[in-house]
């Protein structure tokens, strides 16, 4: 479980709120009176209600849809071990190498992973090399082009928010200025504090909505797909050097250069010491 997201705009959240009612001439006091400053209904309904509106307009409600899909992948942690597939890439190879090709359909029906099992059983059926390269990387295009729709949802609810608290920026200056030319002095203080509240508050309704909640939230699930995608370009290759005949250990190597250098020591660390305890065990 990943709850980074979770804590980060909660622990934002808290500090926003500490800086509201933070008194700096007695910092051992409390203002909680000024949080009542920062709660204006018309500035909620133009600012989110703005902000979800042009959302749902920019977007078919088949990708709406997957919003709650959308949270459960951030709190789900990464689900796509590069390491593992390779293992499990050069396992099939090294059975390949011995049994044959279609030594590797039982193992592959008992994959969970659809990509991974269909790619397995595109080489076991003998499909055309350039066929299985094809196909596996229209499967990739396509993944692409979906995780790329679900983190727009959430980039173009980060750029509207500011912009309809610039809106209510404007209605608020709008009215100020309205009231202000009014006969009656009066009538024209008597709303000049809360006209420029909603033109002040909806700016800062904006800015949090953006900075602290969708921007996170589409940096996550961008991190999410760059995961997932790396580990499929892994299985793509790996399934093509299993149909090529290649050498098991060659393969690893091949497949171990997609990934950062830290990454790449700590695999070849492991197989040295794996290397290392099967010689001790032969002894």
């Amino acid at each position: 479980m990943d709850i980074t997201t979770v804590v980060g705009i909660i622990l934002g959240t808290i500090l926003v709120i500490f800086g509201i009612i933070f008194d700096l001439e007695d910092p051992a006091l409390f203002v909680f009176k000024n949080l009542g400053n920062f709660i204006d209904l018309p500035s909620i309904f133009i600012v989110l209600g703005g902000t979800l509106s042009a959302v749902i307009a920019s977007y078919p409600l088949n990708a709406l849809k997957q919003i709650p899909k959308h949270f459960k992948i951030l709190i789900s942690g990464n689900k796509y071990n590069p390491m593992e597939y390779i293992d499990l890439l050069v396992e099939f190879s090294q059975v390949a190498r011995k049994n044959g090709l279609l030594a590797l359909e039982e193992m592959a029906n008992k994959q969970t992973e659809p990509f991974f099992k269909q790619s397995i059983m595109l080489i076991v059926d003998a499909t055309d090399p350039e066929k299985v390269k094809s196909m596996l990387n229209n499967d990739l295009d396509y993944l692409a082009e979906r995780h790329s729709d679900s983190v727009g949802i959430y980039e173009k609810a980060s750029a509207v928010a500011p912009a309809f608290g610039m809106i209510g920026t404007l209605i608020g200056l709008v009215n100020m200025l309205k009231n202000m030319n009014l006969e009656s002095g009066s009538g024209g203080s008597s709303s000049l504090g809360a006209d420029m509240s909603v033109a002040l508050i909806t700016t800062f309704y904006g800015c949090v909505l953006a900075n602290l909640i969708f921007s996170p939230i589409a940096k996550k699930l961008s991190i999410r797909n760059d995961e997932e995608y790396l580990c499929k370009q892994i299985i793509i290759e790996g399934v093509l050097s299993i149909q090529s005949g290649e050498n098991p250990k060659f393969m690893k190597e091949k497949l171990i250069s997609y990934l950062s250098q830290r990454e790449r020591e700590l695999a070849l660390n492991g197989s040295a010491n794996n290397t290392k305890g099967n010689e001790k065990n032969k002894d």
